[in-house]
């Protein structure tokens, strides 16, 4: 991936000066040169400028209202206003419109050569700033959590070998498996981890703007569009760009997608000039993508694009093995959050969380063991924490004499009487008044669930 070269535009009417900063600047940057406001602003609207050097006298209009111009329209780019005359007052109202910097001529190449360095280091923090902005979301542990199983190992171990490669990864999987922080772990062990990782997902974008939110789009394309906006192929320059749930992609933007990807280069909408790209691309999808296209709702060609290095992310239920170490990883993580003491989750609780199908996959195990971290006020997660449809599909998978409806009606039973003993501080009497029994009939109960233990730990813990 080729990072794109800085482009500067010198702006002043005077001929010799254009020539003697083009000079100055043109073996370390592209230069572009205009002699008037007019002829600059045309510029800022097909190139890509990183820095303005504008001189504060031009025919059409001042240097200070091309400042001005190019802050509301181009915000991305930096602004070095020029003067012959020194005068402070224009200094002072040129950096308080928001130029970089105010150059008195004439400047030095030296100074003039450091000047535009930071001015253009300067544009690229703007840049990451916009990137850390679309990620604020993403902040916290985001970690892919490895566990033993054989089916995990052969997916890490295919990561490795690709993860350094700058091509295309097409993760597969059902929804809540991990895929995107699978991706970002390629991005992590990949040639440039420094750089960003922008995450994009389809279904969360309206269809309307999505190709906005992709590509970009000039100040004017559409209705609402006040200002330039940077798409995020621009955000991922030099980095990883994530896209999932591609297979939601409208038809209409596969192909300008398909091109990004073969040409290096994108339009934003309503420009009319391409913009170079260079980003390493990961795509998820949990829908099967070779079937979409024989029903037309994918292109084959895309496909065979994104197809490159396809990596399948089993679901949670085929690698059973690894929840031991999902349910320790995500018990530290909620500690740590709700700045909880949890020691752990009990060894039969384990083996109930082990028999359940999972079909929300990893996202449901995370969701429900956060809820449990955020809720118990017991040192450890027990069987009595789980909800009902967990104990059934214990009890569906536990041989026994007895009849399943009858074991699922002693589990409903027993959580029940938990729940309000609970509920009721552990009081029987007042629990037994709550629920309308004789005393006699609840501590009958009580002893038959083995639930008195179970409430004289609790109370003396």
């Amino acid at each position: 991936m080729s990072l794109r070269r800085k482009t500067i535009l010198v702006v002043d009417p005077d001929d010799d000066a254009r020539e003697s900063l083009t000079l100055s600047l043109r073996r370390e940057y592209r230069v572009l040169r205009a002699a008037s406001g007019g002829a600059a602003a045309e510029l800022l609207t097909r190139e890509e400028i990183d820095v303005v050097i504008t001189d504060g006298g031009l025919p059409d209009m001042t240097g200070l209202e091309l400042l001005q111009v190019t802050r509301v329209n181009f915000p991305l780019t930096e602004v070095i206003v020029t003067s012959t005359s020194g005068d402070v007052d224009e200094a002072v109202q040129a950096i308080k419109c928001g130029a970089y910097h105010f150059l008195t001529k004439p400047v030095s190449t030296e100074a003039l050569r450091s000047i535009v360095g930071h001015a253009e280091e300067r544009a690229d923090l703007n840049r990451k700033v916009l990137r850390l902005e679309d990620q604020v979301g993403d902040l916290g542990p985001r970690e892919f959590v490895a566990g033993p199983s054989p089916a995990l190992r052969e997916v890490l171990d295919l990561a490795q070998k690709v993860a350094r490669l700058p091509t295309t990864v097409l993760i597969l999987g059902e929804s809540g498996t991990g895929k995107e922080l699978l991706a970002r772990r390629l991005h992590r062990e990949s040639e440039q981890p420094d750089g960003p990782f922008v995450a994009v997902n389809m279904v969360a974008i309206p269809r309307d703007l999505v190709e906005s939110h992709l590509f970009g789009h000039e100040k004017g394309a559409f209705t609402g569009a006040v200002q330039q906006r940077i798409g995020k192929f621009e955000l991922a320059s030099g980095g990883t760009l994530f896209l999932d749930e591609i297979g939601d992609l409208p038809v209409d933007l596969q192909a300008k997608l398909l091109r990004a990807i073969q040409e290096n280069e994108i339009e934003r909408v309503g420009g009319d000039r391409p913009i170079p790209t260079s980003f390493r691309l990961i795509a998820a999808t949990n829908v099967d993508l070779e079937q979409a296209v024989k029903q037309g709702s994918f292109r084959q060609d895309l496909f065979y694009r994104l197809n490159v290095i396809p990596i399948r992310l089993p679901p949670l239920r085929e690698r059973i093995e690894d929840v031991p170490a999902l349910v320790d990883f995500f018990v530290r993580r909620y500690n740590a959050r709700f700045k909880k003491q949890v020691a752990g989750v009990a060894t039969s609780t384990v083996r109930m969380l082990s028999n359940y199908w999972w079909p929300g996959n990893i996202r449901e195990l995370e969701n429900l063991i956060e809820r449990l971290v955020a809720t118990t006020p017991h040192e450890w997660i027990t069987d009595d924490d789980l909800p009902l449809e967990l104990h059934v599909a214990d009890l569906d998978r536990t041989s026994s004499d007895r009849s399943l409806l009858d074991r699922a009606l002693t589990t409903f039973e027993r959580n029940f009487l938990v729940r309000a003993l609970e509920r009721n501080a552990w009081n029987v009497t007042q629990t037994a008044r709550h629920l309308g029994v004789p005393l006699s009939t609840l501590k009958f109960k009580m002893e038959r669930l083995e639930i008195r233990e179970l409430a004289r730990k609790l109370k003396g813990s």
